[in-house]
């Protein structure tokens, strides 16, 4: 397969590499459309696919189109793409926020996968949500979630809407976690702990506590109770929780972040 990847930041590079790790397309047979002098330098210089400024006619010649910018700057390559772009070809679109029936009136072009990945995708461990146009054979849908999995792993939607719920829920999901972190870990330098062993526990605790979710035999709320004996310290710190509200807030949050999400995709 030949994959031409417009955007090369870091999740359109977190793609482009973990294709190439997985031998899913050869570097000689990867495109990389980078508009930023100094980036497109850096990518030359580590050799990790055919590094070019501009969209040209050559595009057409690539099995799959990525889209990796900004949202803001769809519109404005556009037109240039809609100029080179092959009906045969299936655009897959990473960018946050923009339906696919806009790709597709704004490109003239009917086959677009839309996919909501997150930063963890960096190192493999992402997870992302995608969504297909009608006229996509099942074959090259499966050969497209085949290439998502690449970067972790992957969930069908039948309905595109559910794609703002996965923006709320895992795109946005690590700024959560890493809040929680961060929080805990202050906690931990207040009581006098210093800098590195404070995040050295929290750290631990986050991926002991995250193995036990995936290995355990229980639900979350047994897992709590495991540790929150009766008249405890633990009981003490939920007991708290709940008086400031900090589940709901959570929660509130989630479903502001899903709000938004449904207005960006306006």
């Amino acid at each position: 397969m030949k994959i031409a990847i417009i955007g090369c930041g870091n999740m359109g590079m977190a793609f482009a590499r973990s294709f190439i790790q997985y031998d899913l397309v050869k570097k000689e047979d990867l495109l990389l459309i980078e508009k930023s002098t100094e980036r497109s330098e850096i990518l030359r210089a580590a050799k990790e696919g055919v590094v070019v400024s501009t969209i040209s006619p050559e595009i057409a010649n690539y099995d799959l189109v990525i889209l990796s910018v900004k949202p803001q700057d769809f519109s404005s390559f556009a037109p240039e793409l809609k100029a080179v772009v092959k009906e045969e070809q299936i655009v897959l679109s990473i960018m946050a926020g923009i339906n696919i029936e806009r790709i597709q009136r704004e490109l003239d072009h009917k086959k677009v996968v839309r996919a909501m990945p997150n930063t963890p995708a960096m190192l493999g461990m992402g997870i992302t949500g995608f969504t297909a146009s009608e006229g996509i054979t099942f074959s090259k849908l499966n050969q497209i979630e085949n290439l998502i999995n690449a970067t972790g792993r992957s969930v069908y939607l039948e309905d595109e809407n559910m794609l703002d719920a996965v923006t709320a829920v895992s795109g946005s999901g690590p700024a959560y976690f890493y809040y929680v972190v961060k929080n805990m870990v202050e906690a931990g330098k207040a009581m006098g702990f210093d800098e590195g062993m404070s995040r050295l526990l929290v750290k631990q605790t986050m991926l002991g506590a995250y193995h036990l979710i995936n290995n355990a035999d229980k639900s979350l709320d047994e897992l709590i109770q495991a540790v929150a004996s009766k008249g405890g310290t633990t009981e003490a710190a939920l007991k708290t929780f709940g008086e400031h509200g900090v589940g709901e807030g959570l929660q509130q949050g989630m479903f502001n972040a899903e709000k938004r999400a449904k207005e960006l995709s306006k």
